[in-house]
């Protein structure tokens, strides 16, 4: 599927002579690798940006907003659960309306905005509480005034985050036409996003906590900034797709139309079908596939459905073939999608369940530096850099795999990989806590409350890098399929159906954690007293389970051309489809 052939096939069937070969040498000067630098210094830009104030955001409420712990920590969960849930909406504007390239800069000045008001209750004592001095003071609740500014901050910074995390996925891919070119962009945008991860993660952070709150959320203004500088300087070179209205309306219309007609007995006879106002040729050159008939009854003409030049009289009981084909390739990928739910939520359970493990190690580097608990997480960032460079490097199939399998490597190779490497990331966990928990129990530690134990936090390190190298093969992988397999009209909807992924998966990793501590003693209050390695255990299960469910969805799994999943290949070196 080449989703920027659209306006090559325009060029080709031109009928406004003249205006349309202008159009085409235009449309000819843009696009490819020159707008690669623009797209990807905006990624690594916003997201530095972003994540430059969320990290920190739990520590900055109770610093200094004198907020209670579990009301920073359930702010900070509702943030998390909003920057990964909203990037749908944006993709739904994005696809309706307004083109990835305007959502994604008004995503990021809106971002700009909203730290704005975060870096000025930093910066201007008057719009922060007073200290609360020593712990048996009673603290002054912030004011009316301080909360509107600090949530008004919040929510804005939230919003615009969220809004260019995958329309800028989407807009860099539509600017190449070979699936090769749009695999090597989709690992240099995650390469771009997690470097800017690092250096907020460490830089800014480092400033916010060591320096000043003030200075590191200015920078994170000044990030956001240049990064919209940047994206808007490119915007001569981008190729833009033109929105055609309401995709996911579309795909209502055609669920409403089949069920209006249940009543309809479908025949064989091709006519009966709606094509589109001109006719079979315009549309699409084959009737409806037989996959979910039922559907097929929305495109079915009946008695007054059509005006007399044949356009649609009633959209909620007619649709295009087209349309019932775009709603059936949807539906298709939802089972695939559904497994990536399952394989990001293990990842979600340690990363918080390794920050408590930190808590109780040695965090010792040297006599004078110790690392930050929520630091460690890092290691998983770093190796998904190191390790989306040499994917990128190592994309055509080495003698080897085909030796082994017979076959180019395929997207849902690269999928089951990452399965692999995060099941093996969760067994490692639970060996690791297992040695943690002998050695607090040889220290006699395991009746005070979370005491280090003489184990140093490096330990930790394996774990997260093999779920960092997991993610560089089955993120990309996931945003790669999705846009290849999803309609062309839903292109931004189809990237952003990883970020609504870690949205559900965050949220369900608090709804497991709540359920083992409820029906085991696996989690106490006290970790030298439980058995963490067992929810690890049980994560590295539930995660082998998943990757048996993935397979047979992908052994199932027939593209919207009509090719099997070992016909799908992660690059035009495999084999370019046409």
């Amino acid at each position: 599927m080449e989703r920027s052939g659209s306006s090559k096939a325009r060029c080709m069937m031109g009928d406004n002579g003249e205006a349309e070969l202008k159009l085409c040498n235009a449309e000819s000067k843009r696009a490819g690798w020159i707008t690669f630098p623009f797209i990807t210094g905006t990624v690594a830009l916003l997201m530095m940006g972003g994540n430059g104030w969320m990290t920190n955001l739990i520590v900055y409420l109770i610093q200094e907003f004198d907020v209670n712990r579990i009301d920073a920590a359930q702010i900070y969960n509702v943030v998390n659960g909003c920057f990964c849930l909203l990037p749908i909406l944006a993709a739904i504007i994005a696809d309706s309306k307004l083109g990835c390239f305007v959502v994604a800069s008004v995503s990021s000045f809106v971002a700009s905005v909203g730290v704005v008001f975060l870096s000025l209750t930093a910066t201007f004592n008057s719009l922060r509480p007073e200290p609360c001095g020593d712990k048996s003071s009673s603290c002054k609740a912030p004011s009316n005034l301080q909360l509107a500014v600090l949530y008004t901050g919040i929510v804005l910074a939230t919003l615009g985050a969220s809004g260019v995390r995958f329309t800028t996925a989407t807009l860099g891919a539509n600017q190449f036409e070979s699936q090769k070119d749009q695999s090597t962009f989709f690992n240099w945008f995650f390469f771009a996003q997690y470097a800017g991860f690092v250096l907020s993660s460490t830089l800014i952070v480092y400033i916010e906590d060591s320096v000043s709150w003030a200075l590191g959320f200015w920078l994170c203004v000044a990030a956001n900034l240049v990064g919209l500088a940047v994206l808007v300087a490119g915007n001569r070179y981008y190729r833009h797709e033109t929105p055609e209205g309401s995709p996911i309306l579309s795909l209502a219309r055609v669920l409403v139309a089949s069920f209006r007609k249940w009543k309809l007995q479908l025949t064989l006879d091709g006519d009966e079908f709606y094509y589109g106002r001109h006719g079979q040729n315009k549309e699409v050159e084959v009737p409806p596939k037989k996959n979910f008939r039922f559907l097929n009854r929305a495109a079915v003409k009946t008695d007054g459905d059509t005006k007399p030049d044949n356009s649609i009289a009633r959209p909620w009981r007619l649709c295009t073939v087209q349309q019932v084909e775009d709603l059936k390739a949807v539906i298709k990928v939802l089972p695939l999608w559904s497994s990536a739910i399952f394989l990001s939520t293990p990842i979600a359970v340690q990363n918080s369940m390794t920050v408590l493990q930190a808590l109780t190690m040695d965090r010792h580097l040297g006599p004078h530096f110790m690392i930050p608990a929520g630091s460690v997480l890092v290691m998983v960032m770093i190796s998904s850099l190191v390790s989306l460079a040499l994917i990128d490097r190592c994309q055509s199939p080495s003698p080897l795999w085909k030796k082994l399998t017979g076959s180019p490597p395929t997207v849902f190779h690269r999928i089951g990989v990452g399965h692999l490497l995060n099941v093996l990331g969760m067994i490692a966990s639970a060996l690791i806590e297992s040695r943690r928990l002998r050695t607090a129990h040889l220290h006699h530690l395991q009746n005070i409350n979370n005491h280090s134990v003489p184990m140093s936090v490096l330990w930790l390190f394996p774990q997260l890098i093999l779920v960092g190298i997991g993610e560089a093969f089955h993120f990309p992988g996931q945003v790669l399929l999705y846009f290849r397999e999803f309609p062309a009209n839903l292109s931004n909807s189809s990237t952003a159906m990883v970020s609504a992924m870690i949205g559900i998966a965050y949220y369900l990793s608090t709804v497991l954690v709540n359920l083992v501590r409820r029906s085991t003693g696996w989690l106490p209050e006290n970790l030298n007293d439980g058995r963490l390695d067992c929810v690890y255990w049980l994560l590295a299960g539930v995660g082998l389970a998943n990757f048996g469910y993935y397979l047979v969805c992908a052994k199932l799994y027939t593209g919207k051309d009509g090719n099997s999943s070992s016909n799908l290949p992660m690059t035009d070196v495999a084999g370019e489809k046409e």
